[in-house]
């Protein structure tokens, strides 16, 4: 889980919505205002033929703010602090031709430029440049390439963006604006490789064939100690699941900076918290090298894709076949290259959130090719309890269904349960940022990852995602193809064998996203389990937040920074139990 466009060639792609109702199939339109709510105030948004001289399709983000900290692109989120932006797709916009923001604009948190108080504001404009993709089974999709930078629109290598300038805005005054994307966002360099980080990109035949363009995979693998001085060492493997990787992460080979600036942490409210990270990154070196660490390969994967920073690691009608990419040709590519074991029961793989549901739907999708699954505070793991929807009998995603009242669905809290946005909120963030699930965010992805394509070859929605309406004939989809929960407890005759000693879940009883309602569901299950018994763990930290990982003697913001120290331990004491005969158990304990 991640919660870090007129006739000039151009038009809006969805069009004006009288009285904000909204049904067309794509997703939502543009804007919900009637004509009297409209703005006089426009914005021209060009960008000059040096950054292109071809037409470009793609996002045009406007982005108002109050912030004079950081740019406004930086500033669009789901907290109180959150400032301002207003969306149109453009389609062949040409150089040097305007494309026009106005009134009928979508726009986050408040939906009509309207609505903007007349004042001083920092402005800037950005366009999330869209690829057009050929797929193999005929569909035509126009969607923002991942370019390196893991699915951010506001740092994506190659997109258009202006300086930010400060004016005074009125939108009843008639105006228009007139902005040049004339910056490019620049290039991110390669991460450097170490003795002990090595990193690895292959071609998948099996992405490339559905996306009808060349697709990679990517992983950043961590060696052993003595990987080099014991060449006929094979190795267990362990899959790290999480957001995209810019490198390994959580691993420092020298001693922190004594000259770091401490920061501070908002959500922990912690000041130095960036000297704690690089603290215990190096502690993990020094465990990683101790004589009596077992020795194991540990990968982070690389699988962006044009609709989030991670493709959640299974095989998807909109996604194409991630799953079988990662578990058949780049893990079997990283084990041959750096001596893996190569088997299903010297194999492992933990997560938190989004790395925590990866970690038990591998387990799950993949029986046979793992040996153990540590997740943590993963994403929903039973759609009875989609965060705090029920997607097969609710009625309305966004407020609980009642005749005379409308009572908004919280979206997130914090550890004392005061809400922190909605999910309403939270979803109209999204449709700001794009259209047709394009937003790169999280429930967008999850959409994307879970639902058939749509009619317009676009992914189905589980919602409108204006009005927050529930798609019920796509909820029996994601239940038969997405629900672990429904999966396992369906499929337990022949799946119960594969995977009992293997499911172990971790998640706090107050984290932030309600991911514990769908944990409570599962472990229901579990515990009913027989033959066989799930023989596994489930468990909660009191009152912990999102990132709770099972540790019970250190609060999170230092128990989320140890999951290797903690589940290392762990796994040793699951091959000692379940080796087969005559496996290799000695040639990695050097």
């Amino acid at each position: 889980m991640r919660f870090f466009q007129g006739k000039t060639f151009y038009s809006l792609a969805l069009g004006t919505l009288i009285g904000g109702l909204l049904g067309l199939a794509a997703g939502c339109s543009q804007g919900i205002h009637s004509p009297a709510d409209q703005a006089r105030l426009k914005f021209a948004i060009s960008f000059p033929a040096e950054r292109s001289v071809s037409p470009l399709d793609g996002r045009l983000l406007l982005l108002i703010s109050t912030d004079d900290k950081r740019e406004p692109r930086f500033s669009i989120n789901d907290s109180a602090g959150t400032q301002q932006v207003f969306g149109i797709d453009v389609e062949g916009l040409a150089p040097e031709h305007e494309a026009v923001v106005d009134g009928t604009a979508f726009g986050y948190p408040r939906h009509s430029l309207a609505a903007i108080e007349p004042g001083e504001y920092w402005v800037q404009g950005v366009l999330n440049i869209y690829q057009t993709y050929h797929l193999k089974d005929g569909r035509t999709l126009k969607l923002p390439p991942d370019r390196g930078e893991g699915q951010q629109w506001n740092r994506k290598p190659g997109n258009l963006y202006s300086q930010p300038v400060k004016m005074r805005l009125d939108p009843q005054r008639s105006q228009t604006i007139k902005i040049s994307l004339d910056q490019v966002m620049p290039e991110i360099p390669d991460p450097p490789e170490t003795k002990f980080i090595k990193h690895v990109r292959i071609q998948s035949k099996l992405l490339t064939d559905f996306w009808g363009t060349p697709v990679y995979l990517g992983a950043h693998v961590l060696l052993p100690a003595g990987f080099e001085e014991h060449p006929q060492a094979r190795y267990p493997l362990i899959v790290y699941h999480g957001h995209f990787p810019y490198t390994f992460e959580g691993f420092r080979e020298e001693p922190p900076d004594p000259n770091l600036e401490p920061d501070y942490n908002e959500r922990f409210h912690l000041r130095g918290y960036n000297r704690i990270v690089e603290e215990e990154a190096y502690a993990f070196y020094k465990y990683w090298t101790a004589s009596d660490t077992p020795r194991f390969l540990i990968i982070e994967i690389q699988h962006a894709n044009p609709f989030y920073d991670d493709s959640y690691a299974v095989n998807s009608a909109n996604l194409g076949p991630y799953g079988d990419a990662i578990n058949y040709e780049l893990i079997p590519y990283i084990e041959q290259k750096f001596r893996g074991l190569g088997e299903g029961w010297a194999r492992f793989t933990y997560g938190g959130s989004t790395g925590g549901w990866e970690a038990l739907a591998t387990q799950v999708f993949y029986p046979d090719l793992y040996n153990g699954c540590w997740a943590s505070c993963p994403d929903p793991i039973d759609f009875r309890a989609y965060t705090v929807v029920n997607v097969y009998e609710h009625q309305n995603a966004y407020y609980l269904e009642s005749r005379w009242k409308k009572t908004p669905r919280p979206g997130q809290r914090n550890y004392l349960g005061e809400v922190l946005c909605t999910l309403e909120e939270s979803n109209h963030r999204e449709l700001a940022l794009g259209t047709r699930t394009r937003s790169g965010d999280q429930y967008d992805i999850w959409e994307a990852v879970f639902s058939p394509v749509g009619q317009d070859g676009y992914p189905r929605r589980i919602w409108d995602k204006l009005t927050g309406e529930i798609d019920h004939e796509t909820a029996a989809y994601w239940q038969e193809h997405y629900d672990l929960r429904y999966i396992l407890e369906r499929d337990w005759k022949t799946l119960g064998p594969k995977i009992t000693g293997k499911i172990h879940i971790y998640c706090g009883d107050m984290d932030n996203y309600y991911l514990n309602n769908a944990v409570y569901l599962m472990e229901d299950f579990l515990k009913k389990t027989k033959d066989p018994y799930y023989d596994g763990e489930v468990d909660y930290g009191d009152r912990a937040e999102h990132c709770w990982n099972g540790d019970h003697s250190s609060p999170i913001y230092i128990s989320r920074l140890r999951y290797h120290q903690l589940h290392i331990p762990k796994i040793m004491e699951r091959i000692k139990k379940s080796a087969p005969a005559g496996a290799d158990l000695s040639s990695w304990r050097y």
